[in-house]
């Protein structure tokens, strides 16, 4: 009886140790899952900050590269010359208007 006893005690462990088994199998395909599920997220990030790297140089690259359109447009507003509107206010217009 003995023996029967400790089989089946032994069969018992067996089958708890099957069943925890199983347990960590489940655990650990969950966990798989999760990573390839992060690994996929991580990828499209990835891709993402790629593309924004890449449109970002190129606009440096254009902005550097193609010349200003409003520099040369305005320097001539500028450039007037303001000697022949010369207005002459306070006591300097008085004289010349006497020497005239």
């Amino acid at each position: 009886m003995s023996e029967k006893l400790q089989q089946l005690l032994n069969n018992e462990k067996l089958e708890k140790l099957k069943f925890n088994n199983e347990k960590l199998n489940e655990l650990l395909h969950k966990k798989e899952e999760e990573e390839k599920h992060k690994n996929i997220i991580l990828g499209i990030f990835a891709v993402i900050g790629v593309i924004a790297a890449i449109a970002l140089i190129s606009l440096c690259v254009y902005k550097y590269l193609v010349p200003d359109k409003y520099d040369d447009m305005y320097d001539d507003d500028y450039d007037d010359d303001f000697d022949d509107d010369y207005i002459e206010f306070g006591d300097d217009a008085k004289e010349k208007k006497e020497e005239e």
